[in-house]
């Protein structure tokens, strides 16, 4: 198989969420079928629809040889490897991660869509996603900077300078 373009969303509110995001990009890195991992910056924001505290959310652009399905499998692996628990829907995490966009592919089965069908909606998945110079297929017929300008009153910011 060809080397597919990935885009991922991390985030974690408990625990120690800045080095957990690091660690987890570090691990994925590592993985023998993801060749190449950039990441934006990481952001601080409010939680949506979920209790707790404060976010640190990042997305990053990878290269991989794996599939949709066992990408999500390895993500899924990747945060429970840094204790992730589900004990109910929006729960607290140390680790979430979100297969955002693969290729150009529009995908819906029970366990995955792609595009993803929130992340049109969502500060904290847009801004690092523009960092990184996303280009995506447009969602619900507007471009990205029509869903950046929507979202500009959800609070995300900028918390540390990008490191690679």
């Amino acid at each position: 198989m060809s080397d597919a373009t990935a885009y991922i969303g991390l985030g974690a509110n408990l625990g120690q969420p800045e080095r957990t995001i690091m660690q987890a990009l570090a691990t994925l890195a590592q993985h023998p079928a993801i060749t190449d991992l950039s990441h934006s910056s990481l952001y601080r924001s409010a939680p949506i629809d979920a209790p707790g505290p404060i976010y640190v959310n990042a997305a990053a652009k990878i290269k991989t040889t794996l599939a949709p399905l066992p990408l999500l499998g390895l993500l899924r692996q990747t945060e429970w490897d840094h204790g992730r628990e589900r004990h109910f829907k929006n729960a607290p995490r140390t680790l979430d991660l979100d297969l955002l966009l693969y290729d150009e592919l529009w995908l819906e089965t029970p366990r995955l869509t792609l595009p993803h069908p929130r992340m049109h909606l969502r500060a904290f998945v847009l801004r690092p996603l523009a960092e990184l110079g996303t280009t995506w297929p447009e969602l619900a017929h507007k471009p990205m900077s029509h869903w950046l300008s929507a979202s500009a009153d959800q609070c995300c910011e900028p918390i540390k300078e990008r490191v690679d």
